[in-house]
């Protein structure tokens, strides 16, 4: 089975910072690909930070330089530091994993309930 579990989300201030983690129970599964998406109210959800098994990573236009995505493996969790917070930037931040089946090259996806993060002006 393939659980997700987000955690750090909260209230700051502009400018502030907040680092988002995501730990994966994914036993007998490889862990692919594992991404920070967020969704702000009457707006679509977008991929905020992706980082794949062999480091590369994609940003968000808006969040370049300002975010940063990392992972250890050995933990089996991503983590997600966010600084120069934005009004903007406010929304549920979900957790995503893309896994295989050990010895498979079949994929699947597992999202986390989300965390909300507020910025406030």
């Amino acid at each position: 089975q393939v659980q997700l579990l987000e955690s750090g989300g909260g209230l700051v201030q502009a400018g502030g910072s907040l680092r988002l983690s995501c730990v994966a129970s994914a036993s007998g599964f490889t862990i692919n690909t594992m991404g920070w998406y967020r969704q702000a109210p009457g707006k679509q959800r977008e991929l905020v930070a992706r980082i794949r098994s062999g480091g590369t990573t994609n940003y968000l236009d808006s969040v370049k330089g300002r975010f940063t995505i990392s992972r250890d493996n050995a933990k089996n969790t991503v983590y997600l530091q966010m600084s120069s917070l934005k009004p903007e930037d406010t929304a549920v931040y979900y957790c995503n994993a893309e896994v295989s089946r050990t010895w498979t090259e079949t994929n699947y996806n597992y999202w986390g309930q989300g965390t909300q993060v507020t910025v406030s002006s």
